[in-house]
This record gives C-alpha cells, structure tokens and sequence, in this order.
C-alpha cells in the first residue's frame, strides 16, 4: 500500500503556482489524451491565449483574469506513492482559502518569483504555515529563464528566504529552480541549469516525510457519545499514539480517570489505534463525558485554561477589536472567548511589531483570550489542541495557535466544573438604557494622597447627573470582602486581585466603578485590568509627593510607620510603582480639591458618555 504526501502550493499572485502543478501534471502523463487539444480550442473561440494553468482553474472568471480564487485539489500517482496537491490561491483578498488548503498539509511548496523576489505575501505565507504548523518546506524559485538561469539570484532568494525560515522556527527541505512554462527542473533535470545539483521537484515529493518523525502525546478529543449494547462508546479521533486496550486515560476538564476496555472500530474491534485513526473506545467504568472532553495519559496531559496568549491571523473585513467577543473552536469543544489584550500586530512588510486596538482583514497579532468554558489547550505546535479557529454566524474569521497559559485550572484552586452564565441582558443595552458605557476607573497613588476623597466626590456628581456609578474603596473593602488578607506582597497581591474581579463585575453590569487603592505594584494593577473588559479600564495616577502626603498623614499611619509600629508601609518600608503610562495624573499637590475633582470629572464623562 502507498502513502500519500498532500503538499500545498503558496505563493503571491503570477508567481506560476497553477503553472507549476499543471507542468506536473502534463510532464508525469496524468492528463487524459486530448485535454491540452480541448482547452486550446476553448482559449481560441474565447479569443483568450492559452495557458497550461487552465488545466487546473475550475471556475471561468479565473480563466478570464488568469488567477487562481479557490483552492484547488489535485491527485497524481506515482509508483511509490499518492500525491495530493492544493493550488492555493495568491491573492491577498483570499488568504483565507490558502489556510483552509493548507490546514491538513504535510508540506508547502513556496513560489517566489525569480524577477519579483520575496514579496509582502511571501513573508505572511511563511508565517501562516509557522502557525499552522506545516513544518516541511520546498521552495521553488520560478521564472529562472526570465533571469538568464542566474545562479547568484536563486541563491539570494534562498538565503533571504532561510533567514525567514530560521525567524518562525522553520527550516527548507529542499529549494528548487524551475522555469515551469518549459518544465524545467519540474519533472526532468534542466540542462539550460547546469549549477543546480539537486533533484527535480517531483523527485523532492518522492523523499518527503508523509507522517511526524516523533509522534506528540496522546489526544483523544471526544466527538460524540454512542450506545452499543448498552455499553457507551466515545468516539472521536486520535492525535499521537497509540492508544491500546487496558490503557489507562483521564479525562479533562474534569479530571475523571478510567481504563480503556476495547477500541472499537467498524466492522470490528482492534485492541489497538494510531495517530490519526478515527475510532471509538468503550470503557471499564461508567463515566458522565461529553462531546469536547480529551482523553491523555495522567503524565502528559495537557492544560486546562480560562485564558491564554496566542498568534493569530483575522481573515474578516470586520475588525476584531480590543474588548471584543469571538466564538473559538478548540478541538471539539467551542465557547465564546474576549479579547482582553492585543500585545502587538506584525507589520508584514517590515517584520516589526506595533501597539494596535484592533485586528483588520490579513491582520497577524499577538494576542490575549479570556475563554467562558474552561478549555483544553496545550502549548506545543505539533499539537491539534495547540491550534484554534475563530468564527462567528457560522463563518470562520480566523485562527491561530496558542503561545502561553496565563490562566491554568490544573495549577489553581478553582474547580473545571464550574461555568460563568451569560445573562440575557447585554451591555449594548444596558448602555442605551444608562446614557453612557462601562468601566473601571482605577485611582492609585501614595496613601494620604486624595484617592478615596476624589472617587465619593466624583460619585455625588455623577450620580447628581443620573448615571450608575459606585465606589469601591481600599479600607473599606478590608473590613469586609478583604478582611482575611493582611500586608505581605502575596496578601497585597491577593487584595487587589479580588478589586479588580469585583470591579469587573460592576463594569459587566452596565456601571462605572471608581476604586481608590494604593495598589502599589504594577503587576498586581495589570492583573486588575486584565479583569476587566480591555479598553475600559482607565488607570489613574494622584501624583502626590511622599512628602506632602506624610504631612497630610490624615489617619496618623504615617507616623506610626516611622516609629516602627507598622511595618511594609507603601512609602516608607515598601515601595511604591507609579505607574508607566497612565490614562490620567492628577497632582493633588499642586491643585486644590476643586480643581482635582474637576479634572477627575470631565475626564470621566469624556471617556464614558454614550456619543
């Protein structure tokens, strides 16, 4: 029995790809008799000059323009083994079909056009098979005859494009120089390139590795649940291997363990299953498991996470923004996910990174998702549950791979059986119902620097003018919510953790919530923002000199701090982080409360009324 190769053909629109699989296609034979006599005739009634990669353009309007708009699957045989070629298309607008074809590859086959060299396109390629971890490339520098066969320009190209290769963790299999219009170096060696050494690219297809040299761990997604003879059958698809009766498996996110019974099969059982069998597996004990549920063994399993940072691509005219909600699909398992930060998008054309709000069409980004569901993740690229699409009305936007855990229930004390609710009342209507839209006003600073006397004056005004605001304050939330908690950095930590949740859920609720809290340390004050809905948390610096505020020393705790009678005192014995780029200072020593609350109050009603 022959393996079979699938290899995705990418490159920037005229770089020869169709040209290049149909020179594959007429020079091995596997053309039916006739059909070049067919298509020639077709060309001179439409009065159109032919091109051999008509052969392969399945819809007239890529006749008509002489581009490639869908992804187009191709078989060829050869005696060792089944080709299956994707001509995936090169124009920017259809990104989204070269994903798709090039999601199931085993290797890509990256056109570069010998004249035009690498392109904006060749570099969002490369990144893309990076995160869809196609791992085996063979690049083919096409048009050679249009740069006199120069051997320096083919290995220009090479070296600029293991540069790229080397940057996203990939490396070339092979790189070949073809002129596919005369099939050199395509089926048969060139003799107009006597320098090139190497085989001909169909040869290079006979050596690629058609299944992973080192099989990843076991990953049993369940698809769906079955009964046969009242027995319960799981069944689903195997990632890594393999998987044998008698072997036993726990099951996340619940952390259920049993052991396999039986593999079962149609149209009969096996004691044992491969990487990348579809199968079902009975049990020796019932177990309550449903469809996104993943079986591995207790020492490589992977994580369960409420929130992670990815790579990922936007494939939608509609921007995904900052604070925005996306469905996600992770294995079989789907929920709704926020995009709590954006970290940096990739410039393509100059490969450095840039601050952004949101994520345009072909946008490449790395990002932050908060998940609804827990859900089954690893960080490992040669993982199915590494990667995920981004979809919503039924239509995928995007996808991209996992590069850290920042929320992981297996190392925390929070149970994987419980999930957040989704009310029926949304925050869109909550804001037309309020006036103005939501958030977390924080206010930071030394104590004795005006925080909490700024937050309850704000709020009398806001609340004078009819909006929904509260406040939450430092000493207060210590006496009751907070009152288990005393000063260390992890208590501290701790303290403005819960704030941040708290003031979160106000935010949810259609509110403005102004928390007064030296929240000294910058971490702790990211972790608070990361609570809420990204954009709109707004950090507030009172700027007040140390000195002032210990002359103020309104509750005398500066003074016991210098007399040794409280220790970790933010100022005097523990350090105090301003913080790097706030939204807002306000320096209470040099304006007085009017002028502070003045400035505090049209800053909010700027940033929040409902335009």
């Amino acid at each position: 029995m022959t393996d079979t190769l699938t290899a995705v053909f990418l490159g920037h629109v005229d770089h020869g790809k169709s040209t290049l699989v149909a020179r594959l296609l007429l020079d091995s034979g596997a053309f039916p008799e006739g059909r070049l006599r067919e298509l020639e005739a077709a060309c001179q009634r439409r009065g159109v000059p032919l091109e051999i990669s008509f052969l392969l353009d399945a819809f007239q309007i890529e006749r008509d323009q002489a581009i490639t708009i869908d992804a187009t699957r191709i078989w060829l045989n050869t005696p060792n083994r089944a080709l299956v070629f994707i001509d995936a298309p090169g124009h920017k607008e259809f990104v989204k079909h070269m994903v798709s074809g090039a999601w199931e590859a085993n290797a890509a086959v990256l056109l570069v056009d010998a004249i035009e060299g690498v392109s904006e396109q060749t570099r969002r390629h490369l990144l893309l098979l990076s995160l869809l971890n196609v791992r085996q490339i063979v690049l083919v520098v096409n048009k050679m005859d249009a740069v006199k066969f120069d051997q320096a320009r083919f290995n220009n190209i090479e070296n600029e494009i293991k540069a790229l290769l080397s940057r996203w963790d990939l490396s070339l299999w092979a790189a070949v120089p073809t002129s596919a219009k005369d099939g050199d170096n395509v089926v048969r060696s060139s003799e107009r390139m006597p320098w090139y050494k190497g085989p001909s690219l169909l040869t290079v297809f006979e050596q690629l590795e058609t299944t992973p040299i080192q099989v990843a761990p076991l990953r049993f997604g369940i698809q769906d649940v079955y009964r046969k003879q009242e027995q319960r059958i799981f069944v689903g698809t195997l990632h890594g291997g393999p998987l044998h009766a008698g072997m036993q498996l726990q099951f996340l996110p619940n952390g259920q363990h049993a052991t396999v019974q039986k593999i079962v099969r149609f149209p009969e059982d096996e004691r044992e299953a491969h990487d990348g069998e579809s199968i079902g597996i009975a049990l020796d004990k019932p177990l309550f498991l449903q469809p996104g549920d993943v079986a591995s063994k207790a020492a490589h399993a992977p994580h369960v996470a409420t929130e992670i940072d990815a790579t990922v691509f936007w494939l939608s005219s509609h921007p995904l923004q900052l604070g925005g909600q996306i469905s996600v699909r992770l294995g079989e398992r789907d929920s709704i996910a926020t995009v709590t930060m954006i970290h940096e998008k990739i410039d393509m054309d100059t490969l450095a990174y840039h601050a952004s709000v949101e994520l345009q069409n072909n946008d490449i980004a790395n990002i932050r998702l908060r998940f609804e569901l827990p859900m089954v993740v690893d960080v490992r690229r040669d993982s199915g549950f590494s990667r995920f699409a981004m979809y919503d009305e039924h239509l995928v936007r995007g996808g991209g791979i996992i590069t850290s855990i920042v929320t992981d229930l297996r190392s925390s004390q929070r149970s994987a059986n419980v999930s957040p609710e989704r009310g029926l009342v949304t925050l869109e209507q909550r804001f037309r119902r309020y006036g103005h839209t939501s958030g977390v006003v924080w206010l930071t600073g030394l104590p004795g620097s005006g925080k909490s006397t700024l937050a309850k004056q704000v709020e009398a005004l806001l609340f004078a003018r009819g909006w929904h605001i509260f406040v939450l304050d430092g000493d207060t939330l210590r006496v009751g919510l907070n009152g288990d908690l005393g000063f260390s950095v992890d208590d501290r930590a701790e303290n403005v953790r819960r704030v941040g949740e708290v003031a979160a859920l106000f935010a949810r609720a259609g509110m403005i919530c102004i928390t007064a809290l030296v929240s000294p340390f910058e971490q702790d004050r990211e972790c608070a923002r990361q609570a809420c809905v990204a954009g709109n948390f707004k950090e507030v610096f009172i700027k007040t000199p140390l000195e002032v505020c210990e002359q103020r020393d309104p509750k005398g705790l500066y003074r016991r701090a210098r007399l040794g009678e409280i220790e970790s005192f933010t100022g005097i014995s523990s350090p105090y982080e301003p913080p790097a780029q706030p939204q807002l200072v306000i320096d209470t020593s040099t304006e007085d409360i009017e002028e502070s609350v003045e400035t505090l109050y049209s800053y909010i009603v700027a940033t929040f009324r409902a335009d």
